[in-house]
């Protein structure tokens, strides 16, 4: 099973995401933005952070991956869990903790401002990427760590998933600093 949407659908889907948390930026105090109510609950500002860092070096990432057809391989299916994704066009409402890996690595918040400016270009560099995925073959795909082996246009998908699955997070910590 693979994605229904076509990657203009998921694009369009993305940039209203990401434009309300650019919206959002607005809202918060620097204070709320940097309070962490729990030692292990994140930021306002670490969550912004996670997401601008997975937009980056996982999603878009791997979608650029899949069609230069570098660091991944002909073929290979997504397991249950990307089966279930791509079903039903997001991820479960559950919470999940990120893996560590042999190297932790620490979400250090930017300013707001900054986050205006690369949240604006994650939507830029997306919107480069529709034509591309539109006309890729499929067939050529990198690994994920939870979904197994994606396409250029299952990447560009989780993308927009990942991101409409922490607006979920964000009214969470948003009700733990109002």
């Amino acid at each position: 099973m693979t994605s229904q949407q076509t990657p203009s659908e998921i694009y369009s889907s993305l940039e209203t995401t990401l434009n309300s948390y650019i919206v959002s930026l607005d809202k918060y105090t620097n204070e709320q933005f940097l309070h962490k109510p729990a030692e292990d609950v994140w930021s306002l500002g670490q969550m912004y952070e996670h997401v601008l860092m997975t937009a980056n070096f996982f999603f878009l990432a791997n979608t650029v991956r899949c069609l230069e057809q570098r660091k991944g391989q002909i073929g290979g299916e997504h397991n249950a869990y990307g089966d279930n994704a791509f079903k039903h066009n997001g991820f479960p409402p559950i919470k999940v903790k990120v893996p560590e890996g042999p190297v932790k690595i620490e979400l250090i918040p930017k300013t707001q401002d900054e986050y205006r400016v690369q949240l604006k270009k994650v939507l830029s560099d997306a919107k480069a990427l529709i034509e591309p995925v539109t006309h890729d073959a499929g067939q050529y795909k990198c690994y994920h760590p939870v979904f197994a082996w994606l396409n250029a246009h299952e990447w560009f998908h989780n993308l927009d998933m990942h991101s409409r699955h922490h607006l979920r997070q964000q009214k969470e910590l948003e009700s733990l600093v109002f």
